[in-house]
């Protein structure tokens, strides 16, 4: 019996000796596995600190008046641990990013007009005035089709009184509509009454027409005051002029046009054309131009929002 009861102690020993080492042994194993994310973790904070960017601030220039904000970027620290604790190694592919809301909006600025995009957003806009060129339109779509591009077309109220169809077909495809007032008027020898009326008759026909509210205003030749502009403010929308030029007005050989307009684009450029020959004839290599320099072709509603462009194409 003695012995019976020293076997049974000596087994009771060894197993909870087993059972001890067992479990240091998964303790251990545990500890390792901390220590593993503990390091994953600290070198995900390490790559946050140095890709951080600040969000900037809209703001008024002292040469092109009001320029809207941008969107800063952050480490999303704790979904990016998410997505890499499985094998415990940092994948910069699986790095989850946020994007940070500036402070100060384009809606927050006084009454400017707009001339560009922030400057560090890889993206231009397009903006075609129609008050007359019908016969370049269909052409011009289709390019922009073939090109998957959306542009900003700022319709002239009588323009749009007489060819409801063409706008109608504009809208269809799903281009940005402004307004480009009523009836081509030099806005700048205009009483801010005069101004009121040529833009909300222009909004109230593209309502009428294709049923939407505009937000953007082109003034007719870039002609306006600060009537025009406070005018436009009060109606809840912003005034657009431009960056570059294609002069196309000027039937301008093609190429050339092409030439100079591309070389002058850059992050946040807002190009002015109208429904012209050399508009017809030089878009297509102007678009593949415009990519090949790394940016973005978007509406002025894109190129106005402070979303980030990461992805260039």
């Amino acid at each position: 019996m003695k012995h019976l009861l020293i076997g049974c102690a000596l087994a009771l020993t060894i197993g909870g000796h087993a059972t001890m080492a067992q479990s240091s042994d998964t303790i251990y194993g545990l500890s390792a596995s901390k220590v593993n994310k503990d390091e994953l973790y600290k070198e995900i904070e390490l790559f946050s600190e140095q890709n951080k960017e600040e969000a900037i601030d809209a703001r008024v220039d002292s040469v092109w008046k009001a320029i809207p904000g941008y969107n800063g970027m952050e480490v999303n620290i704790q979904s990016s641990y998410k997505k890499m604790k499985a094998n415990g190694k940092f994948d910069k592919s699986k790095i989850v990013f946020n994007q940070i809301s500036p402070n100060i909006h384009l809606k927050d600025l006084p009454p400017e007009p707009i001339y560009r995009g922030n400057p560090e957003k890889p993206m231009v806009s397009l903006l075609i005035n129609v008050a007359w060129g019908n016969e370049y339109i269909p052409t011009i779509l289709q390019t922009l089709k073939d090109h998957r591009v959306k542009a900003t077309f700022f319709f002239d109220g009588s323009w749009v009184k007489k060819n409801p169809k063409l706008a109608m077909m504009i809208d269809k495809e799903g281009h940005e509509i402004g307004n480009h007032a009523y009836s081509h008027p030099d806005l700048q020898q205009r009483s801010k009454a005069d101004t009121l009326e040529e833009i909300k008759k222009t909004n109230d026909i593209i309502e009428a027409t294709l049923g939407k509210k505009t937000k953007w205003f082109a003034p007719p030749s870039g002609s306006f005051n600060q009537n025009t502009i406070q005018v436009a403010h009060d109606l809840d929308m912003k005034t657009i002029l431009w960056t570059v030029d294609t002069v196309d007005w000027r039937k301008p050989e093609t190429s050339e046009m092409v030439s100079r307009v591309v070389s002058k684009v850059e992050n946040g450029s807002m190009v002015l054309m109208h429904p012209t020959k050399p508009v017809a004839e030089g878009l297509k290599t102007m678009i593949t131009e415009i990519k090949a320099k790394e940016l973005r072709i978007g509406t002025v509603s894109d190129l106005m929002s402070e979303k980030r462009v990461e992805n260039k194409e």
